[in-house]
């Protein structure tokens, strides 16, 4: 089976994207659209591996704070077109983390950059992408998924085979460093009493990544 470790986006951001490759598609462009159903932003790409359980198990092991992602404008790589996302070091923080997780468990998988993106069309029929906006849309990310992929008679069928889930008692980060400082000062002072070791070490572990304190 193939698998990947993704985003699965919300409705109203694939609404947007819908919006666009119709836009792309009345204006004359054809090409292999990515269905409503397959949008998504891969973290990790792992391909064919025999058993989805080491990578779930490799999973467990991350955590991290639901993350704001909002879309940003649009870009190809050759004939490969997609819609892009805002600047966030929360996000390449839990992209990194999940790469060092396969990694430790030596599970094989693409160590290309991490360039976060949504695939919108392959196979575009001409070289320039038409001018254009799409309506500004923004979701939190409390989930991430891995995903298995099949070829369908239509398509690509890609399946959900396992998750994991944002910390709901960590704040939610941003990219400014005073937000930041005083989101985790507000955060801190309701959890000050944990009994459990373990957890006390994993927030201590999440303060020093996350906020350099």
């Amino acid at each position: 089976m193939r698998l990947f470790i993704a985003i699965n986006l919300s409705q109203e951001i694939k609404e947007t994207l819908i919006d666009l490759q119709n836009d792309w598609y009345d204006l004359g462009v054809r090409g292999n659209y990515s269905s409503e159903e397959n949008l998504h932003l891969t973290l990790a790409f792992i391909g064919e591996c025999p058993d989805a359980a080491p990578v779930i198990d490799a999973l467990q092991g991350v955590t991290f704070a639901p993350i704001s992602l909002q879309l940003e404008g649009v870009g190809a790589f050759g004939d490969l077109w997609w819609a892009g996302v805002t600047h966030s070091s929360a996000l390449e923080a839990v992209a990194k983390k999940i790469r060092r997780a396969l990694a430790e468990k030596r599970i094989p998988f693409d160590k290309k950059k991490f360039n976060p993106h949504i695939t919108l069309l392959r196979r575009a029929s001409v070289n320039e992408i038409p001018p254009g906006s799409f309506v500004p849309a923004s979701m939190t990310v409390d989930i991430i998924s891995l995903m298995r992929s099949n070829r369908g008679k239509d398509g690509m069928i890609y399946t959900e085979v396992g998750s994991i889930q944002a910390k709901s008692s960590y704040p939610p980060m941003s990219d400014d460093a005073t937000e930041r400082r005083e989101a985790f000062e507000r955060w801190e002072k309701t959890c000050r009493y944990i009994p459990d070791l373990n957890e006390k070490k994993e927030l201590a572990e999440y303060r020093e990544e996350k906020y350099g304190q």
